[in-house]
């Protein structure tokens, strides 16, 4: 940090204002992408969840298949020993022993009813999981086809923008550098406290840009001689004349250009 101490005020706010050009060009960059990195990440995961729900109806769905095959095939195992009950009453020696087959057989026609009843609501379970794996299915194809679409979009932009943004990145690091560690801290609380991110800006019109509040001539006298570093009391930005800020914008153009 030796260097940054032998800096001039003016180079100072030079470098400040440099800084805060570059910084502002890779916000715009980041505005471009928006909210469409985020966008590919809530839809990535509806995919995901949405295919996870229609695999878990289409395990439910064979759960109750075999659900279904074994108590048709407990039915069949009742209406057989319906049978052999039946049979064995043809030779029975007593009413009581005719009684006792008689309560078997009645047994096992309750177990076919309950069964029975128990299949037909399992069939009406199926069916309405089918209806529902239906209705995911469409909204996966299309969710997926969204994702498709965003994620397309999103590397379009990131081939246009990487290159550059890394460019810049690199630049700002560089005009970092050069800022004694105080005043970088104070341009960074300011730009991470202002909506707009602009924590440097230029009088213009007897004004700080972007707001409607004068600047007192003795203050843009003393910002014009670049002798100090003068923040405007209204919104607590660093100011700079609008002649350094002039040529700076020019000298950070021609650095855009070389992109």
């Amino acid at each position: 940090m030796a260097n940054t101490k032998e800096l001039s005020v003016e180079e100072k706010l030079r470098a400040l204002y440099d800084l805060q050009l570059i910084d502002t060009r890779i916000d715009e960059i980041r505005n471009v992408r928006g909210e469409l990195p985020l966008e590919v990440e809530d839809l990535e995961d509806e995919v995901t969840g949405l295919t996870t729900r229609t695999e878990k109806l289409k395990q439910d769905l064979e759960s109750i298949e075999e659900q279904i095959k074994a108590k048709k095939i407990a039915v069949e195992d009742h209406q057989a020993a319906i049978k052999r009950y039946t049979k064995q009453q043809e030779s029975v020696r007593n009413n009581r022993e005719f009684n006792s087959l008689t309560k078997e057989v009645e047994f096992q026609e309750l177990e076919i009813q309950l069964a029975e009843k128990q299949i037909k609501e399992m069939k009406a379970s199926m069916e309405h999981k089918k209806e529902v794996i239906s209705q995911s299915k469409e909204k996966l194809e299309a969710k997926t086809s969204h994702l498709k679409h965003k994620k397309a979009e999103l590397s379009d932009i990131m081939q246009e923008t990487e290159k550059e943004e890394a460019f810049l990145t690199e630049k700002s690091a560089e005009f970092e550098a050069l800022i004694e560690e105080r005043l970088l801290a104070a341009y960074k609380r300011i730009r991470s406290s202002v909506r707009n991110g602009l924590a440097v800006v230029s009088i213009e019109r007897g004004a700080s840009a972007g707001s409607f509040f004068t600047i007192p001539p003795q203050t843009q006298v003393e910002i014009a001689g670049r002798k100090k570093v003068i923040t405007d009391e209204h919104s607590g930005r660093i100011l700079v004349d609008s002649s350094l800020a002039e040529e700076e914008r020019e000298k950070m153009a021609k650095l855009f250009a070389t992109m």
